[in-house]
């Protein structure tokens, strides 16, 4: 692979101008494509195989005019202190909004709360629901101004009205100043990296441009492949991460080429051989971790894994061609300033400094017990917390304290109880006569612990089913609700038997339950898939069993520590206050198998480009420890960098106002901390100094089965006729730890 990475690396360094207008012209293809392509479908959220989603599917065949999935606002009034809402004038302002709301041509209809009962006790508060014909994303701004504008008319009429429900928009101050600060703190930390503007601008250009293009295409095909626009939510982060990352190793590696007294061009190809091989391993494993989002078997998820595959896919297209394209435009422009005019034999000084890389590499190596002990202790102190993770989906519960959705929310859980947040939805079926079955459910499911009141079961016009609401005593993310729906579930065959129906429990609180159970179920196949695949990716690329597995138990020991760090912060509230969590709560169900899709793909960068280096000088001759050190001399830099920028742009998320946003950005800034920092510059150095020459073991069957990749380029330098250390090959039977 590395001869032939090599020869299309100078293939695109003397074809230059034709390989970027390539790629600006499939930049500007793309864009065109997606601004004249038919606007991208709303998101269709489904769970195959769940009993939530069965009563969704029966809900839309038999009320068809109910819009089981369409959008809903529940509307919650209260009388000024010292009044009730049950008199005269609060009744008449409440008839007004009603009217006013009912007008809509989206509205499919509104509750009367004094027909509905749906008063409190005190007779302060009232609710009453408003549904829509539509889903969410495809409500008009113009029915939303309109249940806006009903509500301030009877806000100035002096009662209290907040809103909540998913018609109601939440109030987002998503500016774009995280991705801003990411992007700034990238060019500073590649411009320290490197010293020269020009090299800093070349992993930043083509990360861009191959974002454009993925994008872009997934909002072209949009339509065609029913990709709504939150697909492109995962490509945009990993496509940018990676395309940073791949650019950053070509480049460092074609400036250590020219420090060795290669040509430009020669340059440019040993560096499309050699980094560029590591940059194709890395990018598979990647692609493997985000396909592998199909085994969770919830369609979006897999949709947004295949989409940011694509991206992925693109990155590594452009770092192994755009990257020595521009490289020939730039040439010994990459280096320092002071540096474009020396000689080889100046830029190698034997004299100068070594590099801090250099410099921890030889500490672990005097004290590599020690090092291993203080990094595996301290991620695994850190991973405690993880054994009490509990997941969930963000409910109006855990919005900001000043939103009308939590104002709602607040008010329907101080005047009804907090389980009138989360209703469940229980649906009868039966071939005729279900109002009688129906009623007989309902007074069963009445008497079940943990339930407050079952409202009057509603039949469609063919009397074969029959929905009715459950009130839990407890809120939507709270455990004891959970436990109820498995209850309800449980006794639900020997009601149904007993009444000749068939009764299924769906609602958003039982969706968020199924969500989190199918999110949970999945978990550890989907670990077992990545990190299996990866294993057998790595030993084609490593010829080793060691090193793979190495690098599989380093990614889990920083996934746990990470999701460690969430639950303490997110979960139990500690440094909640500095981190800005308004609630403490569940975690959000996607996060663990997002963190471990994009910790995998960066992870796997790093330990590919920082231990291809260190196999490289191992093939060519060089001790177990001096392979090491010749591994954080050239890479450690690079690799910090990397991780660096990465950290940088998911911290930025940390200061939006979303508490979700706010997750997703700290769990994986820390989780690119731990893995970056710890685990490749500290657990890796430290196994590999124990382990001496058997981390290169590989037995000889195995060795004569796999086929030989060449990712260090042993071949490579064969071809080119370069001088490789006599014994570089000897010597490669299993030796005891340490020797």
């Amino acid at each position: 692979m590395a001869t032939f990475l090599y020869k299309l690396g100078r293939l695109a360094f003397r074809r230059r101008r034709y390989v970027a207008l390539l790629w600006v012209a499939l930049f500007v293809g793309a864009g065109v494509a997606a601004s004249t392509a038919p606007a991208a479908p709303e998101d269709s959220f489904s769970m195959p195989g769940t009993e939530s989603q069965k009563a969704f599917d029966l809900l839309e065949k038999r009320f068809p005019d109910a819009s089981a999935d369409g959008a809903s606002a529940r509307v919650v009034i209260r009388a000024p202190e010292g009044e009730k809402i049950t008199s005269a004038d609060s009744k008449a302002e409440v008839a007004k909004m009603i009217a006013a709301v009912g007008k809509g041509s989206q509205v499919a209809g509104v509750e009367d709360p004094y027909k509905a009962k749906t008063v409190s006790k005190d007779g302060t508060t009232a609710y009453t629901s408003v549904t829509y014909k539509v889903a969410a994303p495809e409500l008009t701004d113009k029915s939303r101004e309109a249940l806006t504008k009903a509500t301030d008319k009877t806000r100035d009429a002096g009662l209290t009205v907040e809103t909540g429900g998913d018609a109601v928009m939440a109030e987002q101050e998503m500016g774009g100043s995280a991705e801003l600060i990411g992007i700034a703190i990238s060019a500073v930390v590649l411009i320290v990296t490197f010293g020269s503007l020009v090299a800093a601008g070349m992993p930043l250009l083509t990360a861009i441009i191959g974002v454009g293009i993925g994008i872009s295409s997934i909002t072209a095909l949009g339509s065609v492949l029913d990709l709504s626009a939150t697909t492109s939510t995962l490509a945009m982060m990993i496509g940018l991460a990676v395309g940073i990352d791949y650019a950053l190793f070509i480049v460092s590696r074609y400036r250590a080429e020219i420090a060795e007294g290669r040509t430009p061009e020669d340059a440019a190809g040993r560096a499309t051989g050699t980094a560029g091989s590591a940059v194709v391993f890395a990018g598979l494993t990647v692609v493997v971790a985000l396909s592998g989002l199909a085994v969770v078997n919830i369609p979006i998820l897999t949709k947004m894994g295949l989409a940011a595959a694509g991206t992925v896919v693109v990155a590594v297209l452009i770092a192994l061609t755009m990257i020595p394209a521009l490289l020939g435009f730039a040439g010994r422009k990459v280096l320092r300033r002071k540096d474009r005019k020396k000689s080889a034999s100046e830029l190698r000084d034997p004299n100068a400094k070594p590099k801090l890389g250099t410099r921890w590499a030889r500490f672990v190596l005097r004290r590599p017990l020690a090092v291993l002990l203080v990094a595996v202790v301290g991620l695994g102190a850190v991973a405690i917390p993880a054994t009490s993770l509990e997941l969930g989906l963000p409910d109006e519960g855990t919005a900001a304290p000043d939103s009308t959705q939590r104002k709602a929310y607040d008010m329907l859980s101080d005047s009804f109880g907090a389980g009138f947040n989360g209703p469940l939805m229980v649906t009868v079926s039966k071939d005729s006569g279900v109002a009688d079955a129906a009623k007989t459910v309902g007074e069963k499911l009445a008497k079940v612990d943990g339930v407050v009141a079952v409202t009057d079961p509603m039949p469609n016009k063919g009397d074969n089913t029959a929905i009715m609401n459950v009130v839990p005593e407890t809120g939507p993310s709270d455990h004891k609700t959970e436990e109820l729906v498995k209850s309800i579930r449980s006794s639900a065959e020997e009601i149904g038997t007993d009444t000749g129906s068939e009764i299924l429990v769906t609602g958003q609180t039982a969706m968020t339950i199924d969500f989190s159970q199918t999110l949970d179920d999945a978990l550890l196949p989907y670990l077992g898939l990545v990190v299996g695949l990866a294993f057998l990716l790595l030993m084609l690329v490593f010829r080793s069993i060691l090193v793979p597995l190495k690098a599989a138990l380093g990614f889990l020991l920083s996934v746990a520590a990470a999701l460690g760090a969430v639950v303490a912060v997110f979960q139990w509230g500690w440094l909640a206050d500095i981190v800005g969590v308004d609630q403490p709560g569940p975690i959000m169900s996607m996060m663990p198998i997002f963190m471990i899709g994009v910790v995998f793909g960066l992870a796997m960068d790093y330990e590919v480009f920082l231990v291809t280096r260190m196999r490289e000088a191992y093939v060519h001759g060089a001790s177990p420890g001096e392979s090491v050190v010749t591994g954080f001399t050239h890479g450690g830099r690079v690799v910090a960098a990397a991780a660096i920028i990465m950290i940088s742009v998911f911290s930025g998320f940390i200061m939006e106002n979303d508490d979700m946003i706010k997750m997703m950005g700290f769990g994986l800034a820390v989780a690119v901390l731990f893995d970056a920092f710890v685990v490749r510059m500290a657990i890796v150095p430290a196994v590999l100094a124990l382990l001496g020459k058997s981390a290169w073991w590989l037995p000889r069957w195995l060795d004569k089965a796999l086929p030989n990749v060449d990712v260090e380029g042993e071949k490579l330098h064969k071809v080119l006729g370069d001088t490789v250390t006599p014994g570089a090959e000897t010597d490669r039977e299993l030796q005891p730890v340490g020797r």
